[in-house]
């Protein structure tokens, strides 16, 4: 069977903790939230990654993005869905919200360095993901879809690509890796833009 009932139960769980218990919007955006999850989980099925880590897609924003009326935790996902998708998705959240934007994303790009291939997919699959999505926003507004995030263009860019670079660095055999190439390349043309 490939879709799964843990799979389908992870896309009732993301749809719950993203769209019913907060209508979560793409940033900037009238787009429901769910449908970025959800990219990320096909992505990744497309990569043929394993059952766990299309689920883990699906799934990897739910402790970063919940509320805390309806707080999303490690522990919970280990008792729905398994300790390792609760590992993955731990994996991949940012952990020290609270940080000035930069030095958030920093912290990220170090944690990357100790990520396995499985982590390593998985941030590859939602930055694919949401860097195609600037991609798509930039083609239709221009530099102006950028006022939208807490830096500027170029930072934001720059850090797009320092972190696919070293998600890269990290495994040369990802499956994704000439999806990451070819949107490291299309970011540049963006940050030299006028």
């Amino acid at each position: 069977m490939i879709f799964t009932p843990k799979i389908k139960k992870a896309i009732r769980f993301a749809t719950k903790t993203h769209e019913v218990y907060q209508k979560q919007k793409r940033k900037g955006k009238d787009i429901p939230y769910i449908t970025h999850p959800l990219a990320v989980g096909l992505i990744l099925a497309r990569a043929n990654a394993s059952e766990d880590v299309v689920v883990a897609g699906i799934l990897h924003d739910t402790i970063e993005d919940s509320t805390e009326k309806k707080k999303v935790t490690r522990a919970m996902l280990a008792e729905r869905f398994g300790d390792n998708v609760a590992g993955l998705v731990a994996s991949v959240t940012e952990e020290h919200k609270d940080l000035p934007w930069e030095e958030r994303k920093r912290e990220a790009r170090e944690h990357i360095k100790h990520f396995s291939h499985e982590s390593l997919l998985l941030k590859s699959a939602d930055l694919v993901s949401n860097v195609s999505d600037i991609l798509d926003d930039y083609a239709d507004h221009g530099s102006k879809m950028f006022e939208r995030f807490h830096a500027p263009k170029e930072k934001v860019t720059w850090n797009y690509k320092e972190t696919m670079q070293t998600v890269l660095g990290q495994w040369s055999e990802n499956p994704l890796a000439d999806d990451l190439n070819t949107l490291i390349g299309s970011l540049d043309e963006i940050e030299h833009a006028a």
